[in-house]
């Protein structure tokens, strides 16, 4: 009995399930979007999972639904999932995205799929795992064995979460992108035939149909590069162009003359960089164009209409020719309609009134925001008590990031002297930030940013050189990703001699929260120090840590590293999720690069500071 009632109660559940997951077909037919037999217009908006925290997903998810929208693209982070070679995590935090793209369907979104292999983003590396620069002979983008099995490992990883979430398995994604803006590479990258370039680009390609794939494919490039971009088999789609009738053109040459039309990065805001101005887009400039594509009939997607945060060490960066890294900022905010916190802006207001329509729900209530009052922070150590308790790796020349398998963070390098040397110290291979010491006196700043790579130098007789390292996030986007590797990466010179022999590297990537259990106070002006504190609440939510006081590094909150913060700006405060803290005791810990004044306090605000640039405290002294 109590076994044929169970089965009636597993029958009737299965009957519910499938009643709630209403299969549905998705075609590009006739030059349409074809969603059940009926042309459909894509309006879409971009959002990342891995830049919410997972408890906020469905809150943000349905402020895109309440925008207007009927799908949401996202791309996938390579390097999030295979943190080292062939270990993948699609569970643990925000990585966990069938359950994001499950949460999509359910709030009424389908999804777009950008899985890369290279994703740029403002992510750190573009989206490739560091340590892929260890494989040999891999050329990452490139049409070589060793990257096309890499490829093919992750495509095989990623299919296996998301094959049921197929819109021909009865799931929300409708569309899967081949590769990512490859034609602004193959421009950047002259120096690779074109044919080459399609020979890998077809590769991949294939690779994705390979392992089970089985929706439409498009590709997305700038209208003008479409030759390097444009794949057989995929919808070419445009990148940033406001020209309806060029777009029409462009996608009808590579497209047997006829669409379906879209723009699958349409910029409501811009990316931001450290040390630079926060760009900004205006409310007036980005309705007009949305009202524009709806009435040409133009699918579009907004990139972002949701930023959120590079947490951790996510972010990557840029260059360009007056700067040989521009860092992207931790906050991914874009000036996007939903802002960094999910908050609907004036942008929301106004594209919702023209997108809206009689189903359209509400919009969610806003996630409530708390102030703490001033932080005490109990303890002030210094980076040296950390450093003491690693064993050092010991070589004759400097070793890099990757040669010491290490992905991010910090790296001390340290060198003892048994005759004095003075003059110029050059470190033309810095990559990205350092602070040099002497007997454990600050000397100076050398910064990538700044191209400030030299400085003069005195070392005694029986000194000791320490020249500590930060990786700021490896370049996400042209030719130079492929020089991507971070530390000191040649030769220490001093007064024009090569220093070599008997370098101590000590390993600090910073991956977990420092423990300063057993450590005493000890902190000094100019020395690296680490600081902690513990903070009750009663009641939890967002808020915003006020960092204008401090000058260079990054934060936990119980254990999760939230992210960089530079006194340079423009961004002055850290965004800090009530979903990351809770009632009772609460700790943070504050690893301070500078420490130009021994901090005692850390506090909040209840809203950001993103534009306060103040770029005279981080030149290079």
């Amino acid at each position: 009995m109590k076994k044929n009632l169970f089965t009636l109660f597993l029958f009737l559940l299965l009957a519910v399930n499938a009643k709630g997951q209403t299969k549905h077909t998705f075609t590009i037919t006739d030059g349409n979007f074809v969603l059940d037999g009926k042309p459909i217009q894509i309006h879409s908006g971009e959002m990342h999972y891995a830049r919410i925290p997972k408890p906020y997903w469905r809150h943000r998810l349905q402020m895109m639904k309440a925008m207007g929208l009927n799908a949401v693209a996202t791309y996938v982070f390579w390097n999030y999932h295979e943190t080292v070679p062939g270990v993948w995590d699609f569970e643990t935090g925000n990585k966990d995205i069938a359950e994001y793209i499950k949460i999509a369907q359910e709030e009424g979104l389908y999804v777009i799929l950008r899985p890369g292999p290279y994703v740029c983003a403002e992510w750190e590396f573009g989206g490739y795992p560091w340590f892929l620069r260890n494989v040999p002979g891999m050329v990452i983008r490139g049409n070589n064995p060793q990257y096309l099995a890499a490829t093919k490992s992750y495509f095989t990883a990623l299919y296996g979460q998301v094959k049921n979430l197929l819109v021909s398995n009865g799931g929300p994604i409708i569309m899967v992108q081949g590769e990512n803006e490859f034609g602004s590479y193959v421009a950047q990258r002259k120096d690779i035939p074109l044919e080459e370039h399609k020979k890998y680009s077809a590769a991949v390609f294939q690779q994705l149909k390979d392992v089970g794939f089985n929706v439409p494919f498009f590709t997305s490039d700038g209208s003008w590069l479409f030759e390097g971009g444009a794949l057989p088999g995929a919808l070419p789609t445009v990148n940033g162009e406001d020209d309806v009738a060029k777009l029409k053109e462009v996608v009808n040459k590579y497209n047997d003359g006829k669409g379906p039309y879209m723009v699958a990065e349409f910029y409501p805001g811009w990316l931001d960089h450290w040390a630079e101005e926060f760009p900004k887009v205006s409310t007036e400039s980005v309705v007009k164009q949305t009202q524009k594509y709806l009435d040409a009939g133009v699918s579009f997607n907004y990139y972002m209409v949701h930023g959120g945060t590079n947490f951790g060490f996510t972010s990557g960066a840029n260059y360009d020719g007056n700067h040989d890294i521009q860092p992207d900022l931790t906050t991914y905010d874009y000036d996007a309609p939903i802002s960094e916190a999910g908050w609907g802006t004036e942008k929301y207001i106004a594209l919702r009134d023209i997108l809206k329509n009689p189903k359209t729900p509400p919009v969610p209530t806003k996630i409530p925001v708390i102030s703490i009052p001033n932080i005490k922070l109990t303890k002030a150590v210094s980076l040296e008590y950390l450093k003491n308790k690693v064993k050092p790796v010991n070589a004759d020349s400097p070793l890099t990031f990757e040669d010491l398998n290490q992905g991010h963070g910090y790296v001390w390098y340290s060198k003892k002297f048994k005759q004095p040397i003075s003059g110029t110290l050059e470190l033309k291979g810095l990559r990205d930030y350092a602070i040099v010491y002497v007997n454990g006196v600050k000397v100076a700043e050398l910064n990538r940013y700044y191209k400030k790579y030299d400085c003069t130098i005195d070392v005694p007789f029986n000194a000791t050189l320490d020249i500590i390292v930060e990786n700021m996030g490896r370049i996400n986007y042209g030719a130079d990703i492929i020089n991507s590797t971070k530390g000191i990466i040649s030769p220490v010179i001093i007064n024009g001699q090569t220093i070599t022999g008997d370098w101590n590297m000590y390993q600090l990537p910073m991956d977990v929260a420092p423990n300063l259990t057993d450590a005493k106070n000890n902190a000094k002006v100019g020395a690296p120090t680490v600081y902690q504190g513990t903070f009750n609440l009663s009641t939890v939510g967002d808020t915003f840590l006020d960092m204008r006081d401090w000058g260079k590094g990054i934060v936990f909150v119980n254990g999760i590293n939230i992210g960089r913060y530079w006194s340079v700006g423009p961004q002055q405060t850290l965004y800090l999720p009530g979903c990351w803290l809770k009632k009772g005791a609460n700790d943070i810990v504050i690893f301070e690069q500078k420490n130009d004044k021994v901090q005692t306090s850390v506090g909040t605000l209840e809203t950001p500071i993103l534009e306060s640039l103040q770029p005279e405290k981080g030149e290079p002294k």
